[in-house]
């Protein structure tokens, strides 16, 4: 079953063609770190103006590397939600467009199921029950998965998201957008352990909060540096400093999940699971599992089509087909395993 996925969530035009659900024949992604750079995040109105005008060449692209037409597609799979509303119903609407001109099934795709579904996308699956971690720029999620389209909420952040607090504080510190690319790479040369920032909700079950850390960094900033500029062994320092309190937050909610329930494997996925040092602390604790790591590829853990083609072929094989009046939602208005 050939499948053609489209995400619009937030800031990436992609559209990717998957068969069977496993393996990829193309994967075609438009980044908006151009448009959204000088204002250091995400602006919702001209995120969904982009994806106006390149969905149509990116979706062509897809077709194209991938060798086919839209006659010889089996279905569509588009993300309906959660995200940017607008963003999304440029997306839906279009896949809507596809759907009623050629006739072919059309699916809509939560997106946090969708980056899930990006470890089904690396290989052999050993197995289900598993767990996983969900770390984006808007959620950050520990899941157990029961199977390809099951899944139970075990913990979720109660503010900010891993990603946004990455985001956040490089703006904070006058770093470049996308912020997580920023400090991954000024951290890359600090010492970790020079300042002291707290670990939100250490110990307190395995709900996140990344809201008061980003606030400890600036009260750090303001009080070791007042307001003044930062050096760059200082800045490498912060960075690092930041970065390492995110990670044992992330790594120690995963730990304790993992101690609570028995799975035969540990999905990590999100555009935060891109960040080099978690991929390495993680792989370090799951080794005291003695169960598989599934960490898609740095281009799967970003936002892509892949990932809602695969997640789209069960939903599309058990006939849970979109109504085309159907809306976005920017929310999750139900457990995605709906």
């Amino acid at each position: 079953m050939k499948i053609l996925g489209i995400e619009t969530s937030c800031d990436e035009t992609a559209a990717a063609v998957v068969e069977d659900g496993r393996v990829i024949r193309s994967n075609v992604v438009r980044t908006q770190f151009d448009l959204h750079g000088r204002y250091g995040g995400v602006v919702p109105e001209l995120a969904s103006r982009r994806h106006v005008e390149v969905i149509v060449p990116v979706v062509e692209e897809a077709l194209n590397q991938a060798g086919l037409d839209l006659a010889q597609l089996d279905g569509l799979a588009v993300t309906q939600g959660p995200g940017l509303v607008g963003s999304l119903l440029v997306g839906l609407n279009f896949a809507k467009s596809l759907a009623l001109a050629t006739g072919l099934p059309v699916v809509g795709v939560n997106h946090l199921e969708g980056h899930i579904a990006a470890g089904f996308l690396t290989g052999d699956i050993p197995g289900f029950p598993l767990a996983a971690l969900v770390v984006s720029g808007g959620h950050t999620n520990l899941y157990l998965v029961r199977g390809p389209m099951e899944f139970e909420l075990y913990g979720q952040t109660r503010d900010d998201a891993a990603g946004e607090a990455f985001d956040k504080v490089a703006k904070l510190l006058g770093l470049a957008y996308p912020g997580g690319v920023s400090i991954e790479a000024q951290s890359s040369r600090g010492d970790g352990q020079r300042f002291k920032l707290p670990r939100p909700m250490w110990g307190q079950g395995l709900d996140f909060s990344f809201s008061g850390l980003k606030t400890a960094v600036l009260t750090l900033v303001n009080r070791e540096f007042e307001g003044g500029e930062i050096g760059p062994k200082d800045m490498a320092d912060l960075t690092a400093s930041f970065q390492a309190a995110v990670v044992e937050v992330l790594t120690g909610k995963t730990s304790a999940l993992l101690d609570q329930i028995k799975v035969k494997g540990l999905i990590m996925a999100g555009g935060v699971a891109a960040n080099q040092c978690l991929r390495t602390e993680m792989t370090e604790v799951v080794k005291r599992y003695d169960v598989p790591f599934i960490l898609p590829p740095i281009n799967l853990c970003t936002d892509n089509g892949a990932m809602i083609a695969a997640a789209g072929y069960y939903h599309l094989a058990a006939g849970h087909f979109l109504d085309l009046a159907a809306d976005a939602y920017s929310r999750v208005p139900k457990p995605i395993s709906a």
